[in-house]
């Protein structure tokens, strides 16, 4: 169990003597999307195939990951090395989403497919609901690139701005055009965040303006 919380960084200040969870975080993810798309198939059969890739793709995510992940605080067992420690590296989305990844795969390698199931439902079920009542943390990037195609025709372009910090706590101010339009910027510890803060400020704006306005008159 320990490899599946061991980082690439860790192993790396052994010179290879010790194998990283970066396999097991491989099988683990093919395991979690059959189990997840098992459960789809047979509780949602009203749903196409579209519905259902859209649904998985939430639950899935690196954000819901990680939010599992810290749930069972698998950050105070996994195995990083000293630089990425000093990072912050214990409290990265990334690194956390892959050793839940990795745990999933070290499950089903110890206990079965059964137990490895059981685990996966027991955190992704509501996940699954949560994207069904409209309740999911959501990819606004994903969210924005979809309406500005439909919309425009285009992509959104994202441009840092700004960025502050030394390199193990850097913060970015990060704007999206849109044509002529432009959102933000947004701000994050890392380009990801500083993304979806602006594309969410996009979205948000954009889809207000779809809406139409109450009038004044009683």
């Amino acid at each position: 169990m320990n490899l599946a919380f061991t980082h690439r960084s860790f192993t790396n200040e052994f010179q290879g003597e010790i194998d990283n969870n970066e396999k097991l975080e491989f099988l683990g993810d093919s395991v979690l999307g059959l189990v997840v798309n098992e459960y789809l198939f047979l509780h949602l059969p009203n749903k196409n195939e579209g519905d259902m890739s859209r649904i998985k793709s939430f639950v899935v995510s690196e954000n819901s990951l990680d939010e599992i992940a810290r749930k069972i605080r698998i950050d105070n067992y996994i195995l990083i090395g000293k630089g990425e420690e000093y990072s912050g590296g214990r409290s990265k989305k990334a690194i956390l989403a892959d050793a839940m990844e990795a745990l999933i795969g070290a499950y089903y390698l110890d206990s079965g497919f059964l137990k490895a199931e059981k685990f996966i439902q027991k955190y992704l079920v509501p996940e699954i609901r949560k994207v069904l009542e409209n309740k999911h943390q959501k990819d606004f990037k994903t969210l924005l690139q979809e309406l500005v195609q439909k919309r425009f025709k285009t992509y959104p372009k994202y441009n840092i701005m700004q960025k502050k910090g030394p390199d193990h706590n850097k913060t970015f101010w990060i704007s999206v055009a849109i044509g002529t339009q432009s959102f933000g910027p947004g701000k994050g510890k890392n380009k990801k965040e500083a993304e979806q803060s602006a594309a969410e400020m996009a979205y948000t704006s954009l889809t207000q303006n779809l809406k139409p306005k109450k009038s004044g008159k009683k």
